[in-house]
């Protein structure tokens, strides 16, 4: 088991004949995902990398059986192309554009709530390096090689952080069951409480690394939550100890503006409520491993 994606889930590439989408598709397919095709408006007919490519996302979904889809379109047209995944009846997107304007993702997050829960499709990202189920399957733009299959779950808000956690778990010998960036973005289509949903119905997830930052209320939610409903140990590193207050740290959601936003606070708080914490990037394989060897 893993969560959001396998080696059967069937994944399209928006912005696929782009520079930036071809390489990525490239890479995704050489990992093993299963990318039946892409999405480039008025190219719908012709083949690009030896799969098909559509005109529209419903044509995707109808002729080649998308599930999955991975935004690779300019910030300007993005929000667009995730409500157009989300009406043609793809179960789970990937956001991977960045500088999408804030205002364009409070029109997508109000189009996706008007569908029913169980049809409403999911979205990770913006700003996100997207998921991977080690050794199944790949929707996103990290280095494959550096992810071992095993039983940590793992969801950050920065890519770089998701990869040096993976790489270090790797060193160790301990592997991944999912690995979900959920982007840095201040407005995202998922918490780090609904990826935790996800992880605590998988089997195969034994622990859980959340990786978060400075800025907004998230991790703090995402322990409140563990506490009366994960079955799992909960582990965390918060990055921007040494931040100042108002000044934003690379991710566009990574700014202290209220009470409780500061790293120093959100670790607090979360020791509070049981979460075992990773003083330190270069800790955080070690730190799974230590909550590992006690169970």
């Amino acid at each position: 088991m893993s969560i959001l994606i396998n080696e059967k889930t069937r994944i399209i590439v928006q912005g696929f004949t782009g520079k930036i989408g071809t390489f990525h598709a490239e890479d995704m397919i050489k990992y093993g995902s299963n990318v039946v095709g892409g999405v480039t408006p008025g190219k719908g007919g012709q083949k690009h990398l030896g799969l098909p490519v559509f005109n529209t996302v419903k044509e995707a979904v109808h002729q080649a059986g998308a599930e999955a889809s991975i935004i690779f379109v300019p910030p300007a047209f993005a929000a667009d192309s995730i409500m157009e995944a989300a009406d043609a009846g793809i179960k789970y997107c990937v956001a991977i554009t960045d500088g999408i304007p804030t205002q364009d993702m409070m029109t997508v997050k109000s189009y996706l709530r008007r569908f029913p829960k169980e049809k409403r499709m999911l979205l990770t990202g913006p700003n996100c390096a997207g998921t991977i189920s080690p050794g199944r399957s790949m929707l996103g733009i990290m280095p494959g090689h550096i992810y071992i299959q095993g039983n940590v779950g793992v969801i950050g808000r920065s890519g770089t952080l998701g990869y040096e956690a993976a790489d270090q778990l790797r060193m160790l010998g301990i592997g991944i069951s999912t690995s979900v960036g959920i982007g840095g973005d201040p407005i995202t289509g998922s918490s780090f409480r609904d990826i935790l949903e996800f992880f605590e119905s998988d089997p195969e997830t034994k622990v859980v690394l959340m990786i978060g930052e400075i800025g907004g209320p998230q991790e703090v939610d995402a322990g409140v939550f563990a506490k009366d409903n994960l079955s799992k140990p909960l582990i965390s590193y918060i990055a921007g100890l040494t931040a100042p207050e108002g000044k934003r740290m690379g991710h566009a959601g990574a700014i202290i503006s209220s009470a409780g936003e500061s790293a120093a606070e959100k670790v607090a708080l979360l020791r509070e409520l049981g979460v075992t914490i990773s003083s330190t990037p270069s800790d955080m394989g070690k730190t799974v491993a230590e909550v590992l060897t006690k169970m």
